[in-house]
């Protein structure tokens, strides 16, 4: 799951607006357990995830699909989360939706894969502007942000929607599943490559989990001053592999 949204260091200039998906059975299980009783999330609306989308060509309605899921998650919560609502929202019949996605099991892995590409995108960008994987993945999220408030309550919502899926009885594993691995795995391998030393590879993989887990949680940012020494901590120089 990237961090679709803006994400800035505390104390640093580092700037971006792409993000990773932290610890995620774990965090699954927490913004689950803090779900309210109906199962909706509390979620910020927003034009940025609802704008439609015009073509009518399969990528154009699959995207249209993945908007309404976006849209439904942000604006009603996970309750209102049924491969009938999202197909009504994305003006598509049931059948239309299934063609593109088999399940909400797939429907929820597309999600998550979209919001992956989007990160992906972001960090090829701060990478050729001379930032690093690490600079990118250490950034705080600030819930009082429009942009960031959006991505977490996003981000809560897809989580608790994603437990509510099992995987269908011949499959070794749900898609939602190995979408998580496969996300996960990408952005190991991007910190690896890029930083010599292991230990301090996954180390800066593990704060930035982290930190963004905090801000999923609502607890207070760590401060300022304190995190910016952290990050200057773990993005001593290090020469990058061959």
């Amino acid at each position: 799951m990237g961090r679709a949204g803006a994400r800035r260091n505390e104390g640093t200039s580092v700037a971006g607006t792409a993000g990773v998906i932290p610890g995620w059975v774990v965090i699954s299980f927490l913004i689950s357990a803090l779900n309210r009783l109906d199962g909706t999330v509390p979620a910020k609306p927003s034009r940025r995830y609802s704008e439609p989308v015009t073509t009518r060509n399969p990528a154009g309605t699959r995207d249209r699909i993945l908007d309404a899921l976006e849209t439904l998650l942000l604006d009603k919560g996970l309750s209102q989360v049924t491969l009938e609502n999202v197909a009504a929202a994305a003006g598509v019949s049931k059948g239309g939706l299934l063609y593109h996605f088999k399940s909400k099991d797939a429907l929820l892995a597309g999600l998550l894969r979209r919001l992956a590409e989007r990160a992906d995108q972001q960090v090829r960008t701060a990478v050729e502007q001379g930032r690093s994987v690490a600079e990118w993945y250490l950034q705080a999220p600030h819930p009082e942000d429009d942009a960031d408030a959006v991505e977490l309550a996003l981000y809560r919502s897809m989580l608790a929607a994603m437990r509510t899926v099992d995987a269908p009885p011949d499959a070794a594993q749900a898609e939602t599943d190995r979408a998580l691995t496969e996300v996960m795995g990408s952005w190991k391998t991007a910190l690896d490559n890029e930083i010599r030393d292991p230990v301090r590879a996954e180390i800066v993989r593990l704060v930035g989990d982290g930190v963004y887990l905090r801000a999923l949680l609502g607890m207070p940012p760590i401060e300022p001053e304190m995190y910016r020494q952290v990050v200057s901590r773990l993005l001593q120089t290090d020469a990058p592999r061959d």
